[in-house]
């Protein structure tokens, strides 16, 4: 199970509002045009000030921490609508403008969006089970539905789902997209997707680790250091990280690989990269990278090739690992690894193997 990120809004709320705090959350709820971020946005204010996430990439946020600062007065919601021009777009870095509408909350106690939902929200993304909160915009009525065993969609609060809203349920969890949609009666419910952080798996606490775990969390993955070597995987080396000191193929068993998922092995040591490349050979991570030169690689290949898994399978491994950019010393590898991880998640060109359609 991944341990709450640092500075996602859902799991920061929850700790404030659960410490007592006034905190409150934003989301963007529907978009139009070239909006800056896109609906499911989220940005937690606490009480104190604090901001962490992002609903416009800076347009807005003033406007919406200051409706945050009176929900959490008052306890009730907040419908924003906003129309980024041209001009304002363009002073934050966008071609063109667009518009949001932003939902405010205040959360806990006297808020309209209850401890127990975000709790179980939060808990259902910590084990990487999709989930969706569906809110009814009118009075804002909660319902927080995820996938049983038998794949069935179950209220997680016990009662049941209604049946004309199922479909449309359904549907936002197939297409992977949080959206504002018309529901039973005519009512205006946003479905708003919870899936996992990505996550990056990295093999081997050596020196480029210690730039790369970083790095990664501040590009919000959950990050996880997997290394035997008890003197290489520490605290001191890796602060405010996830540690293993299981093998990794051991350890990779444990972790529910899934399509959220990186691995990246950085040891140079067969006993070590083999059996990782093994186990996420069969996992539907959407990123699998080896450090090492085109010679290693090639040896690497051969042992896998020897062990059964032929050249369709083999494919999926970026290595050498990170994308050709002359990368030289432990940071700016980790740089290339990271951007290459990325240009993958996004379908970017140069995330792709050459011969790759």
């Amino acid at each position: 199970m991944s341990q709450p990120l640092l500075h996602d809004p859902l799991d920061l709320a929850l700790s404030w509002a659960g410490d007592g705090q006034p905190a409150a959350l934003a989301t963007v709820i529907a978009t139009w045009g070239s909006s800056p971020r896109p609906a499911g946005s989220m940005m937690a204010v606490g009480g104190g000030g604090r901001i962490e996430g992002s609903v416009s990439g800076g347009c807005v946020e003033a406007s919406v921490f200051d409706a945050a600062m009176t929900a959490m007065q008052d306890g009730r919601h907040r419908l924003l609508s906003y129309g980024v021009t041209s001009d304002l777009a363009w002073s934050v870095g966008l071609a063109c403008g667009g518009e949001l509408d932003v939902l405010v909350q205040s959360v806990g106690p006297g808020g309209t969006l209850p401890l127990a939902t975000l709790r179980a929200a939060t808990d259902l993304r910590r084990r990487r089970k999709p989930a969706l909160l569906a809110t009814r915009l009118s009075d804002m009525h909660h319902v927080l539905v995820a996938r049983t065993d038998g794949n069935d969609l179950a209220d997680q609060a016990g009662g049941p789902i209604d049946p004309r809203l199922a479909p449309l349920l359904e549907q936002a969890l197939r297409d992977g997209r949080s959206r504002r949609v018309t529901g039973p009666d005519d009512e205006a419910w946003f479905l708003h997707l919870l899936t996992a952080p990505h996550r990056l798996l990295i093999v081997g606490a050596v020196h480029i680790a210690q730039v790369l775990a970083p790095l990664a969390a501040t590009m919000g993955f959950a990050v996880t250091v997997i290394d035997p070597r008890t003197q290489l995987a520490t605290p001191d080396r890796f602060p405010g990280i996830t540690l293993v000191t299981e093998w990794p193929d051991e350890a990779l068993e444990t972790l529910a690989i899934d399509t959220h998922t990186a691995i990246v092995t950085l040891t140079h040591d067969a006993k070590l990269d083999d059996p990782t490349l093994r186990t996420a050979l069969g996992s539907p991570a959407f990123y699998i990278g080896a450090l090492g030169s085109r010679r290693t690689q090639a040896s690497r290949l051969d042992r896998l090739a020897a062990a059964g898994f032929g050249p369709d399978r083999t494919a999926r491994i970026h290595g050498p690992v990170g994308l050709a950019i002359g990368a030289v010393g432990a940071p700016e590898i980790a740089l290339s690894i990271l951007a290459e991880i990325v240009a993958v998640r996004r379908d970017a060109p140069l995330g792709r193997h050459p011969g790759w359609t």
